[in-house]
Formats: C-alpha cells, structure tokens, sequence
C-alpha cells in the first residue's frame, strides 16, 4: 500500500485533520479553504443567537410546557467576556420561575444556548423527543422545560432551586471545535443550588448525528438519573456504567 493510499484511508476514520497533503512550503488550497470553513462555522455557533421562539414551538409541540429566561449577561457581548454573569438568574427571570414553581419536582430540564446556539437548534428537541417519554414512564415529574440565553452550565443549579427540583439536567450547546460546531453537552446535578461546583455534576459530551446519537445520550441521561435519585448524589461519585445495559436493556424501548 503506498504512503498516499494509507494516508487517505485514515483519513476516512476521523474528522481530524490528517493527510492533508503539501503545495510547495505550505498546504494544498483546498486543505486552507476547508479550515477557514470550519473556523467560520465555530465562530458562527458562538455568535449565532438562540432562536427562542422556534425552540419552544418544538418543545411544545412535544406536549411539554415551557418557560423563557435570561442570565444576567444582558447581550453576547457581555455573556462571553463575563462567564460569572452566565451563571445568574435576571432579576425578572428569576420572578418569572418563582411563579412557575409549585409543588417539588424530581427533574428541571434547562435547554441552553451556551456556546452554540446551532447545537440546541439541530440537537435539543430530538433528545428530548425520545427523554420525555422515558420520564414519564419512570412515573418521575417534571417542571416546565427551561429556555435559557446567554447560560452558562451553572444556571441550572438557580433554576433548579427555584423549580424545587430534586435534580436539574442542562442541555447546553458546547465550546465549538472545527469539526464539531454543532455539539451538545448534558450536566446532570443533584440537589441544584447555587454554589455546586463541577465536581458534583455528571457530563455527558459530544452528543450529535456525528458523535453520541440522541438516542443512546437520552439512554444514559435516564441511566444517569435514575441512579442518582437512588443513591442522592452526582459528580465524581457516580459513574457511568449504562454500557453494561446496552446488550440487554438497549435494545429495547426507553420507559414509556
């Protein structure tokens, strides 16, 4: 096999950018052209705002009632060069949730724009078209869905405590990488309040058509869960062992 033929056929396994070949000094055009594409739609998934209004039409149209809010990050602008601001509720946010609130609930789901609003648009209600179903089936209730801009992971913990939520799950469009802008990440934190830290949030990552389906992070989210509310905690204390399911339980229909 020559040099060429084994370069390309690596190629083939993976979005990284390999084999790209030589012109001179320097890269072919079309290698130079395909990175300035992808550094244009990385940028373009930061700037790109939330399309609120289509979002909770999907949402909706699930049959699940949904709220909007905002952090106190009052534009883009602002959002990226002061993550703390992300991380908190708007003062009329935060009285529109206390309105929403009723009776405790087992789960809030914060469906945010973080760093890539196209992430949410492609990823959100396809997850939470096969989720939703699953919740209901493990007989768990559920606040309104969240709609949050300018978010940061850790605006669901305000959200959480303020829906008297025992567990918060935030679906966040994530950091953009150039071959990967339309990524999705889920946390998963038990007992939101403000002041959780990282540690005590469990993350599933990279979840798209190219890299975790829908499906099988909406499996694992419901794993996830599940066994946080039996043994009270998330975080590093937790462990992901769905794949252990996945012979016997995957191939069948989530709960409901």
């Amino acid at each position: 096999m020559s040099p060429e033929e084994a370069w390309r056929r690596l190629s083939a396994l993976t979005p990284a950018r390999i084999g790209l070949g030589r012109a001179g000094s320097g890269l072919p055009t079309r290698a130079v052209l395909g990175f300035a594409l992808a550094h244009a739609q990385a940028r373009d998934a930061v700037h790109t705002p939330l399309d609120v209004a289509a979002l909770r039409a999907g949402i909706e149209a699930l049959g699940l009632r949904n709220v909007a809010v905002a952090s106190a990050a009052p534009d883009r602008a602002t959002y990226l060069r002061r993550p703390d601001l992300g991380r908190r509720l708007e003062g009329l946010s935060a009285e529109r949730l206390a309105a929403a609130a009723a009776a405790p609930v087992d789960l809030a789901i914060v469906v945010a724009d973080g760093l890539s609003a196209r992430a949410i648009h492609e990823g959100a209600v396809p997850l939470l078209s096969v989720l939703a179903p699953a919740i209901a089936g493990s007989g768990w209730s559920l606040a309104p869905v969240v709609v949050a801009e300018q978010a940061r992971v850790a605006l669901g913990d305000a959200v959480g405590a303020a829906l008297k939520a025992r567990a918060v799950a935030v679906l966040i469009g994530e950091r953009p990488g150039l071959s990967s802008p339309d990524s999705l990440g889920i946390y998963l934190t038990f007992d939101p309040r403000p002041g959780r830290t990282d540690a005590e949030r469990n993350c599933l990552s990279n979840v798209r058509a190219a890299g975790l389906k829908p499906e099988l992070a909406a499996f694992k989210l419901h794993w996830l869960i599940g066994q946080a509310f039996q043994r009270g905690l998330t975080g590093v204390a937790l462990k992901d062992e769905s794949d252990r399911l996945l012979g016997a339980e995957a191939a069948t229909p989530l709960p409901g």
